[in-house]
């Protein structure tokens, strides 16, 4: 019986591992996707409150470190500091929202919204939003990604559609995006831990999540430099159909 128990425990330990490395190499490639492996595996063996948990630190520390190494490649201040800015804030605001508003209707309504910018970006492939009007856009886009950040814990529709919009490099685009999850990052721990909802124990469990995101990521990176723009770019929009799907059948559930 006692095998019996270790075998299946072993198990669970070797699918989240593989679900956290796989979600490092993606991390590694794009500048996103860890948790949206990782985070619906820690769930099938857990709970969404240990998931996030877990989650915490990886998530910090890998935008931390991409947004450092990718520095240089920031945009103009003047389209990322509102955009933060606008994401830091929507977050308390979307904590009353998830109170408010039934959640499942928020997805569906994010969901259908993505689903629509992929579908306009396959029927006209060479379709850009210019610097000029992003930056006129970047306060309410963060405010709108912080506000769904706030109310189901993933702003990567919002934030991932408005910056591929935007057709950036990969090297400005990891670099907008990290540090984008780094203030969403640094927000979370300190609201999980004044909420009581992140002990020392799961701490532990969320550094120990690191190891395998952390080990895999530099396969992201060596994969990704041997991609072209077109293969980057078609890449986040497969990624950003999963995050759709994924909305639609978490709210359906």
């Amino acid at each position: 019986m006692l095998s019996h128990i270790s075998s299946a425990l072993i198990g669970e330990i070797l699918l989240v591992s593989a679900c956290l490395a796989v979600g490092g190499i993606l991390k590694g490639a794009t500048g996103a996707g860890a948790p949206i492996l990782a985070v619906p595996a820690l769930v099938t063996l857990f709970d969404v409150r240990f998931a996030i948990a877990v989650m915490v630190m990886p998530n910090l520390l890998t935008n931390l470190w991409q947004a450092w190494r990718f520095r240089e490649n920031l945009p103009i201040a003047a389209f990322t500091a509102p955009l933060v800015l606008g994401g830091m804030a929507g977050v308390g605001a979307g904590t009353w929202l998830l109170s408010a508003v039934p959640a499942d209707r928020l997805q569906i309504l994010v969901a259908l919204s993505v689903l629509g910018y992929v579908t306009l970006r396959f029927a006209r492939p060479h379709w850009k939003m210019e610097m000029r009007r992003a930056t006129q856009l970047a306060l309410p886009a963060g405010l709108a990604a912080g506000l769904l950040q706030g109310a189901s814990g993933m702003s990567a529709p919002i934030s991932l559609t408005f910056l591929n919009a935007m057709r950036m490099e990969r090297p400005a685009f990891i670099a907008t995006v990290s540090l984008f999850f780094t203030t969403f990052g640094a927000v979370q721990l300190v609201a999980l831990a004044a909420a009581g909802l992140l002990s020392w124990m799961e701490l532990l469990y969320s550094v120990l999540a690191l190891v395998p995101i952390w080990a895999a990521m530099p396969l992201g990176v060596f994969m990704a430099k041997r991609m072209s723009s077109a293969v980057f770019d078609r890449l986040i929009l497969g990624l950003l159909s999963v995050l759709a799907l994924k909305l639609m059948m978490d709210a359906a559930l």
